[in-house]
């Protein structure tokens, strides 16, 4: 497992991704590049729903994204390395479910998480973000829990797949003048 990327990189890189007005370009791309990984979303996606299948795909795009401006090298997710990450999340999903008001606090409590922070920014972006149009999904309680431990596996998968810049640590990232830093936890 790789350091944590910063909260701060991965919310500013995150709002950045929603404010991007070409963003859906750079995610069609994205998705397009880890063949593998969006189509276990689209397989897995499918039993709940189009809009919810949608969501997941586009928050893939931005974890995918998040990784890539980190910097170093990202490789092609391997079926393997799915199959290995799913073996890492399946054990813990019992301790996680149901899908009730509590599950984001469960899920922040799992501290054998690769990159925690992308996955708070997760849950932050399904359970609490303010709804700022009326274009933004809202889904039911288990189509939230299911988009996330499809984004947790996705997220082990791209952490074992991305290999850091040479000297990178997470506090070489300095917040740009004028951003705004993560909401509070």
């Amino acid at each position: 497992m790789n350091a944590a990327i910063t909260r701060e990189q991965v919310h500013f890189i995150g709002e950045s991704c929603s404010s991007d007005d070409t963003f859906d370009a750079t995610a069609t791309r994205l998705i397009k590049d880890q063949r593998r990984l969006s189509r276990f979303f689209e397989q897995n996606a499918e039993p709940m729903g189009l809009v919810a299948g949608q969501v997941s795909l586009y928050m893939l795009s931005v974890c995918i994204r998040i990784f890539e401006q980190a910097g170093g090298r990202l490789r092609k997710v391997s079926g393997d390395a799915i199959i290995a990450a799913r073996k890492r999340v399946q054990p813990m999903l019992p301790a996680l479910m149901p899908a009730d008001e509590d599950f984001a606090e469960r899920a922040k409590a799992i501290v054998t998480r690769a990159q925690p922070h992308i996955l708070d920014e997760v849950l932050w972006a399904l359970y609490t973000r303010p709804q700022e149009t009326d274009e933004q999904a809202d889904l039911e309680p288990n189509q939230k829990a299911l988009v996330y431990i499809m984004l947790w596996t996705a997220v082990e998968a791209l952490d074992a797949a991305w290999t850091p810049s040479k000297g990178w640590t997470p506090e070489n990232f300095v917040l740009p003048e004028g951003a705004e830093g993560p909401p509070e936890a």
